[in-house]
């Protein structure tokens, strides 16, 4: 029973990592089908998504077939709690990577609007965050957690200024700018809920491994 316990739990581990590397490979994906307006990258993000939701559902099914048949306990239990959410906040990074290639083809003709607002900057500084959430699900590196809530904290900040921005010119332009800057400010709104998504991630790691609650007081993370 105990062996069976372990591989069941060796299992879950490896499906966690493997959706992690999925959601960070789209979420690439995604950023650079945006900046560079490639529809058909952005059609591959979409399909991606199937492959992510299927793998959601039998990490939901395995944490729930190893608490009923199982009674685990401290670290084990922290983990597989743990597991659930972080699964959770990964699937729902995935669908915010299929909102936003669903809009790429909106900029098209507007690829120079995307980078003299900056966008270039906001996708490679989401990309670096996803890499470096990958990093902390694959091998625990718990300094990872505070780069993670410093680097949500930056690409937040950006991404408001940025919708300020639009929002102030938006009266000045014409219809179809307007089309083109309402979907860019819903686009950034998405990238704001993605380093949401990462902080929890990196909450969740950090209490897998050293038992702590880090989602209201942060000040004793590692340097």
């Amino acid at each position: 029973m105990e062996r069976h316990f372990e591989q069941e739990l060796n299992k879950l581990k490896d499906r966690i990592h493997q959706m992690a590397t999925l959601v960070e490979r789209q979420m690439e994906q995604t950023m650079q089908a945006l900046i560079n307006t490639d529809v058909k990258l952005a059609e591959e993000v979409i399909d991606l998504d199937n492959t992510i939701d299927q793998l959601d559902v039998k990490i939901d099914k395995l944490c729930q077939r190893i608490l009923a048949l199982t009674q685990p306990i401290a670290t084990d239990l922290r983990f597989i709690m743990s597991a659930l959410k972080i699964n959770n906040d990964l699937e729902r990074m995935g669908d915010l990577g299929v909102f936003i290639a669903k809009r790429v083809n909106t900029f098209v003709d507007y690829k120079d609007v995307l980078i003299e607002l900056g966008m270039d900057e906001v996708a490679n500084d989401t990309i670096r965050l996803l890499k470096n959430m990958d990093n902390l699900i694959q091998h625990n590196h718990i300094v990872l957690v505070k780069d993670i809530f410093e680097g949500s904290q930056a690409l937040k900040n950006r991404t408001r200024e940025i919708s300020a921005k639009i929002v102030e010119e938006m009266t000045q332009k014409s219809y179809d700018v307007v089309i083109v800057a309402t979907n860019l400010v819903l686009i950034l709104s998405q990238v704001e809920r993605i380093t949401a998504l990462c902080n929890n991630i990196a909450e969740s790691v950090y209490f897998i491994v050293e038992g702590k609650i880090v989602k209201h007081s942060k000040d004793f993370l590692p340097e």
